[in-house]
């Protein structure tokens, strides 16, 4: 049984920053690429980083030079930092990550992001 928990999400003003964190935990044989998604109220649910375990990072459009993912495989953890939030990023940000020599997929629970305007 594999856990990804997420915490980090909170409200915030417009500029503000926010840094989510998701562990992973339990049956773990190796954990490949993670990342992050978001689902605003009404809309589908997006990408927003990823990152494999050797580092290699993608961006949404979005996003890009405003949020920084990284991880660190140690703690089997990977963190989003987020910069000049706007009132567009408010979402459920949820955890990925493909796990294992078959690449299972796992989600976290979500956690929510608001910015004020």
């Amino acid at each position: 049984q594999v856990q990804l928990v997420e915490s980090g999400g909170g409200l915030v003003q417009t500029g503000g920053s926010l840094r989510l964190s998701c562990a992973a935990s339990g049956s773990i044989s190796s954990i490949n690429t993670m990342g992050w998604y978001r689902q605003a109220p009404g809309k589908q649910r997006e990408l927003v980083a990823t990152i494999t375990r050797s580092g290699s990072t993608y961006y949404a459009d979005s996003v890009k030079g405003r949020f920084t993912i990284s991880r660190d495989n140690a703690k089997s953890t990977v963190y989003l930092q987020m910069n000049s939030l706007e009132p567009e990023d408010t979402a459920v940000y949820y955890c990925n990550a493909l796990i294992g020599t078959m690449w299972q997929n796992y989600w976290g629970q979500g956690t929510q992001v608001t910015v004020s305007s």
